[in-house]
This record gives structure tokens, sequence and C-alpha cells, in this order.
């Protein structure tokens, strides 16, 4: 009786089994290589192609295709080949086009491309303007802003103020101070409808003005807390008297070195006599236009997104309630923000940037 050609004898490793048993129980995901794990498994058994085809529901030369490509590239052969696919359309000088339009243009009546005005232009369809912007990433719908300090002691700032951060001195506390000043009681003209399965939070797009508040913030650099003081206004006066209240709350034994921007309030001749009189206190200005080194311009972040962005508030003791709230929970569970670049690392990326707007300046002129 003819029983066909004999087979190489199929044997796993325990590690291939296992990989193999993985593979045979994703049925869901890749159905293919589920029943092709499944195929060698059975064979592994002991099982001829027939018995196999028979108990997993398939053709017998399906069978003997994947038992030997098994034997010869083991869990590898159960993986598709690369194909070849359709040739390409799209000629490379299409592509070129297409970006260099993206690049040096504009469309007529308008400041950026979109992937239909791409392809009215270029006689290529919208879905290959997107595949061809998103293999160059480009993205011209969108837009960032950016501002470089022209301040001519940057240097000098920046290492002053990352040194505090990274190396603070001993007996001394570094403090962030910034005002947030004109923040509004914004009463929305709607009651909140309130997040569903299904449904977002919505409230309505207009409000009603019920006055504004400015706070005034001192982050300690070491343990997160924060010191407060609300005021009306936010000029010289206001400024004094918090920092008679960072005086009044920090030890009396401690040098105070304060963060601060460069706004006009912190210069003025009232501010400098106080500090002539309090000469544990030491100011430290920020470069022009960098708030962004200023560690207490991340808490007011967290406060506009927590707190002030999506509330509703009638009046401005409201609105004074709900910061303290705010900043007591802050408090209670205070963590230092960590500072993780270095002047040299700062000072080398303005340079970078800086040098990169100079040569577009200079090539578009």
């Amino acid at each position: 009786m003819r029983t066909g050609r004999p087979k190489v004898k199929l044997e796993l490793t325990e590690v291939e089994k296992k990989d193999l048993e993985s593979l045979a129980r994703r049925s869901r995901t890749t159905p293919q290589i589920a029943r092709r794990a499944r195929i060698v498994l059975a064979c592994a058994s002991g099982l001829d192609n027939q018995t196999v085809a028979r108990k997993i529901r398939v053709n017998p030369k399906t069978v003997g295709q994947w038992r030997a490509r098994f034997v010869a590239h083991r869990l590898d052969g159960l993986l598709d080949e690369p194909r070849p696919g359709t040739p390409r359309t799209i000629k490379d000088e299409q592509i070129e086009d297409v970006v260099i339009r993206t690049l040096e243009s504009t469309p007529k009546g308008a400041t950026h491309w979109s992937t239909r005005g791409m392809a009215k232009a270029t006689g290529l369809s919208h879905t290959t303007i997107s595949r061809i912007w998103k293999a160059f990433r480009l993205q011209p719908h969108r837009s960032e802003t950016f501002k470089l300090s022209p301040d001519p002691l940057l240097v000098q700032k920046v290492r002053d103020i990352v040194g505090l951060y990274v190396d603070p001195p001993e007996h001394a506390i570094v403090l962030c101070v910034d005002e947030k000043s004109q923040i509004q009681a914004l009463e929305r003209t709607q009651p909140l409808l309130p997040m569903e399965p299904g449904q977002v939070e919505r409230r309505s797009n207009d409000y009603r003005r019920h006055g504004t508040i400015s706070l005034f913030a001192a982050l300690d650099v070491k343990t997160g807390r924060v010191i407060s003081k609300t005021h009306q206004r936010h000029r010289a006066i206001e400024f004094r008297k918090f920092l008679n209240t960072i005086d009044g709350n920090t030890p009396a034994d401690l040098d105070v070195h304060l963060i601060v921007d460069n706004y006009a309030t912190h210069k003025t001749k009232a501010i400098r006599n106080w500090l002539a009189k309090h000469p544990r206190f030491q100011l430290h200005y920020t470069p022009t236009y960098a708030s962004w080194i200023n560690q207490v311009e991340r808490l007011f972040a967290e406060l506009t997104n927590k707190q002030i962005k999506r509330g509703s508030h009638r009046s401005v003791k409201q609105l004074k309630d709900a910061i303290q709230q705010f900043l007591d929970a802050h408090n209670d569970n205070a963590k230092p923000y960590v500072w993780t670049k270095t002047a040299d690392q700062i000072l080398a990326s303005i340079a970078r940037f800086a040098k990169r707007t100079l040569d577009v300046h200079t090539a578009t002129t």
C-alpha cells in the first residue's frame, strides 16, 4: 500500500511549543497565524497530514505547506512573506512639487494650504496629499508662537536662576514669586450640564462678569509649598504688602532669594526702600520675555486648568474661595517641581533656535 513520501520528523523545543500555543490562542487578532500554529502543533503530536487537515478543516496541501515551512524556517516560517504590492503611480517629481509648494508658497487668499486646496493645485487626490504630508511630517494647519529674549544679560540671568534651582544656597530659602493678575469672576449664563456616560461636560460659552482679583504667589522651590495673598490690584503697594506676608511666613534666620520677573512694580523706589530695610531678601530677575524659567508659572497653569477655566463664580468672594481651596489642596500634598535642564543645555537650545530663526530670515530677505 502506497503511503506517500516520508515526512521529516517535526519536533518542538519547549520554547517553540510555548510560543506556538500562545499564537494558537490569538484567533481573533491574527486568525491566519493562529490556524498555522494549530497545524504545526497537531503535526508535532504525531498526526499525519490527512488527519490534521480533517481536524482543523483545511486542505491537506495547506497542512503540508505549513509543516514544510516550519521545518525549514521554524517560527519565522509561519509569517507572511513581504509582497511587492501595486506599483507606485505617484512620481518622485510630483511628490517633490507638493513638498516645495507646501514649504515655499501659499494659496491665493489664504495663509496656508489645505489638503483639498493642494490637491486642486497639483491634480492629486486629497488623500495622496495627506500621505505625502504625513511622510514628510508637514502640518500646514498648525502654528506655534515663540519669543526670543532680547535681554543683554540673558546668559547671566539664566545661570543665576538655574543655579538657585539645582544648587540652592545653604541657610536660605528660594521662592519663585509672581502675580496672576486680573483673574475674572465669570458666571456662566446657563446651568452647567454635568458629564454623563457618552457625553462630556457642557457649559455655555457666554458669561456675566463680576469683577477681578489678582493673586500673589511665592512657590518654595525646595518643598513645593505656596505662600499666597489676593488683592484687588497689583501695584507696587500690593507687592510690598506681599513681601511683608512672605517675611512673616519664613524663618527669620534664613536668607530669602526671590525669583521675579521684570514687571515695573518690582523695581519701584518703594520696593527698593523695603529691600534696603530687609537685607535678608535678595531679588533675582528673570530674563525679559522668559517667564517660562519661573517655576511659579507652572503653578498658575495648574490653577487655571483645574479651577478657574471650567469654574462659574457669581462673585469675587466665590472666586477667591475657589482659588484658596486649590492652594490649600496643593499645600496639603505639596511636591517640588523637578528642574532637569542645566544652564548650558538651556542656552544651547536657545542658541540653536536663534540660529535657525536667523537662517530663515536671511534666506527670505
